[in-house]
């Protein structure tokens, strides 16, 4: 079992998101490489939501209420973020805030080798209000960026009980300090790094040898090791796994560790077994790069259900996810707008087409155990 989050009354939402959101404009099928001199053609371009708001939009697809706080420009492109974030993806803005003459950040995202390469541009918010933590809502679990320092916020959501989920980046500066990253984790309920950054922080050679390390320094800790899977202990529960990455077309892999993230702690307040929140977080990652962009490519309850009809019986995935079949009965299977090549067209309600997607399907809820 979980620790237990926040006592009920107390809860207004199940996730707290803060941080940087950018617009990301993916391009996906190049042949070669960008180089000086050349133009390289790609076959295929998405925007979507980016930063922390991939976090965010996994998580509400989820079935989590979020709420996100950042910084949003004023111009087109914070119109389009706004609007796809807060109507499309019902995710609670009121902790966020619009600056005048502040542009946007954008990063694109160049998708190639089953990899992606980023260029981004962005200037540092007007001022940083949105991080303070009177500002933290009450809520069962939170994502806290620990790279650069600790939010002021972590003590005030640990102390009302809130689980949070830490995660870094890289290190610009080349120290990989452990003790200060240590320290940085204090009250956190896990921590999440990729396997690179994981071995770089604790000198070791192996995400298994990284995830021995760092399971001394929180109650849950996660190693995401990509094509070989993910690694995870829970201190709590005496639980240790190891999950294998699933195999699927990759059409772009932008987000997809945020995906993951959202998938863990999704399962995580459902109280489920370290495997199966492994496996889950494994699902919702690997479905999401098979479409363009970590926000806008991430599945819902509908794309987890249509995966799940299409697995074979007796094999090795139907055994694994047969826990999805009580859980698929449960949920809403909406249908949600994915990733288009440009932000708007004339005439559109918000500015881009997905803000007025065609009604989902209706849906039969009811899930046939596995061989009917």
């Amino acid at each position: 079992m979980v620790p237990e989050a926040a006592a009920d009354e107390d809860v207004t939402y199940d996730f707290f998101v803060t941080g940087p959101v950018f617009l990301d404009i993916i391009f996906t099928g190049l042949q070669e490489a960008p180089v000086g001199g050349r133009e390289v053609m790609t076959s295929g371009m998405g925007s979507s939501p980016g930063g922390v708001a991939t976090l965010a939009v996994a998580a509400s697809r989820l079935g989590l209420k979020t709420s996100l706080a950042a910084a949003f420009g004023d111009d087109m492109y914070g119109d389009y973020l706004w609007a796809t974030l807060e109507d499309d993806e019902s995710i609670d803005l009121s902790r966020s805030h619009r600056w005048e003459h502040w542009h946007s950040p954008v990063t694109v995202s160049l998708a190639y080798d089953m990899d992606r390469a980023m260029i981004t541009h962005a200037h540092k918010a007007p001022r940083a209000e949105i991080t303070a933590p009177d500002i933290t809502p009450a809520a069962r679990a939170a994502f806290a960026d620990v790279a650069d320092e600790r939010p002021a916020w972590v003590d005030t959501a640990a102390e009302r009980g809130t689980l949070v989920f830490a995660d870094v980046g890289w290190d610009p500066t080349g120290r990989w300090d452990s003790t200060q990253l240590r320290e940085r984790l204090d009250g956190c309920y896990a921590f999440v790094p990729n396997a690179l950054e994981a071995m770089t922080y604790t000198g070791t050679d192996s995400p298994g040898a990284a995830l021995e390390r760092i399971r001394d320094w929180v109650p849950l800790a996660v190693v995401t090791a990509g094509s070989s899977g993910s690694y995870a202990a829970d201190a709590q529960t005496g639980e240790t796994a190891w999950v294998p990455a699933l195999n699927v077309p990759a059409l772009d892999p932008t987000g997809a560790g945020d995906v993951f993230l959202a998938g863990l702690v999704a399962a995580t307040l459902r109280e489920w077994p370290l495997i199966q929140r492994l496996r889950f977080a494994n699902l919702c990652a690997a479905l999401s790069v098979r479409d363009f962009g970590g926000a806008l490519a991430a599945p819902g309850w509908g794309a987890i259900c249509e995966w799940w009809e299409g697995v074979e019986p007796d094999t090795w995935l139907s055994r694994d996810y047969a826990f999805l079949e009580d859980v698929l009965a449960t949920v809403e299977h909406r249908t949600y707008g994915r990733a288009v090549a440009t932000i708007g067209f004339v005439g559109d309600t918000h500015d881009h087409p997905s803000h007025n997607p065609p009604p989902p399907p209706t849906r039969d809820f009811r899930i046939a155990p596995r061989g009917e």
